[in-house]
């Protein structure tokens, strides 16, 4: 019965670590804040919105494409989600940013 314990710890163990969060830099992280990003995306699970992983995973996008749908997020991407609010006073230089983090995502 002990040896069982121990495969299911080490077995999970090992499960969690295959899941670890992506690290989002200081700088993404306090503008994904101040946008309120973060109240619907999260980099690797899905909330409201799809996990960041999740969006280049559908599409290689390049970080101006981003920059427009956050502007005017277009539903048909993703069929499931609530439509996204078109968030145009985000500014360009730091929706651009944010796309050139979420580009380098995998």
């Amino acid at each position: 019965m002990k040896k069982l314990l121990l495969v299911f710890a080490l077995v999970a163990g090992i499960s969690t670590l295959s899941h670890a969060q992506t690290k989002i830099p200081p700088k993404i992280q306090k503008l994904l804040q101040k946008n309120t990003c973060l109240a619907c995306h999260n980099p690797d699970k899905k909330l409201v919105g799809p996990a960041y992983v999740d969006v280049m995973k559908q599409k290689k996008y390049k970080p101006e494409e981003i920059v427009a749908l956050i502007a005017k997020p277009n539903p048909k991407n993703w069929p499931g989600y609530p439509p996204m609010a078109a968030l145009p006073n985000v500014p360009k230089d730091e929706a651009l940013e944010i796309a050139k983090w979420i580009t380098t995502l995998k």
